[in-house]
């Protein structure tokens, strides 16, 4: 299949491509100008690099001519960022994806993969883990936006017949994350531990999520692209919790030394805990993570540790 993969050049994405691109499919990576391109090295395949702008429908549109399926990876804000202008995440993320089913249902592409957010779209959850049929109290505007994408895909389905799958996911982490502290905190904390540089956690470290490895979501996504039935929707992750504070520790044992923390004030969209009921994903995409936490964490400190760091993708 010819598969356009809109994020392609992100951490999440440019893992999806290299596997894609493994698979035989050819490849098509959006992405917007200047961002430093990631290519597999050795090349496979036949992978395609197109600069556009999301939001632009042109560009969209020509980017999406000739492809059988879509993974929407794309994003323009952050938990923290999408509550300070709630107005920009609708007209960037909702409409933009709008304008991208109407392009994908005039070209006749086959089916839409939607990766969404397990950590925000339940809000404060009632149990844990978490299942699929559990309320959608999102407490941010990303999850709002994340919730609201999945409905226009079932309705795009409903109204057109147009196939898609949504793929709820945890906390992956993992080699190319972004090492800031505005996403992705292994491997921000990774960092700092490594350069011995303090730490700075949001409340008191209790709070809970669900980490997986990169190579586990994009086995999940590869999954969906050949999986024909419903259900549509599925949690994907560890199915289990780590507090910050034990991930530090973790992070103390791997390394073998300490490292400084600075606790600060807790954020408000922050959940207590979030944990992913994945048994849907095991019974319906037979797939289940292949890579424990302690392994995942090693890898990632392989990874900076060889200097890569610096070319961590958003």
């Amino acid at each position: 299949m010819k598969c356009l993969v809109l994020g392609g050049g992100g951490f999440l994405g440019s893992h999806l491509c290299e596997a894609l691109s493994a698979q035989g499919h050819a490849v098509r990576v959006f992405e917007r100008p200047n961002l430093t391109r990631y290519r597999p090295s050795p090349p496979q395949g036949d992978m395609e690099w197109f600069d556009g702008d999301f939001i632009n429908r042109e560009h969209v549109t020509n980017a999406v001519s000739g492809c059988d399926v879509i993974y929407h990876l794309i994003s323009t804000t952050l938990p923290r960022s999408s509550n300070e202008n709630p107005v920009y995440d609708v007209e960037t993320n909702v409409i933009g994806t709008l304008h991208l089913l109407e392009a994908a249902r005039n070209k006749k592409v086959k089916k839409t993969i939607f990766v969404s957010s397990g950590g925000t779209v339940y809000g404060t959850p009632k149990e844990v883990p978490i299942k699929e049929s559990h309320p959608t109290e999102p407490i941010c505007s990303y999850g709002i936006v994340k919730l609201a994408i999945e409905k226009y895909l079932g309705l795009f389905h409903s109204l057109h017949g147009m196939e898609f799958c949504v793929l709820r996911l945890a906390n992956p982490f993992g080699e190319r994350q972004r090492i800031s502290n505005a996403q992705g905190a292994i491997a921000a904390f990774l960092d700092k531990a490594l350069r011995h540089e303090t730490i700075e956690v949001w409340g008191d470290g209790s709070v809970i999520r669900d980490y997986f490895y990169v190579g586990d979501a994009v086995l999940a996504m590869t999954k969906a692209l050949m999986y024909k039935g419903s259900p549509r929707v599925f949690n994907i992750g560890s199915g289990t919790g780590q507090s910050i504070n034990e991930i530090l520790s973790a992070i103390e044992n791997l390394l073998g030394a300490p490292v400084k923390r600075s606790y600060l004030p807790a954020r408000a969209f922050d959940v207590p805990v979030n944990i992913l009921d994945i048994s849907m994903a095991a019974e319906f995409l037979e797939w289940k993570p292949q890579t424990s936490f302690a392994a995942g964490l090693s890898r990632t400190v392989q990874w900076l540790r060889a200097g890569q760091g610096h070319l961590s993708l958003s």
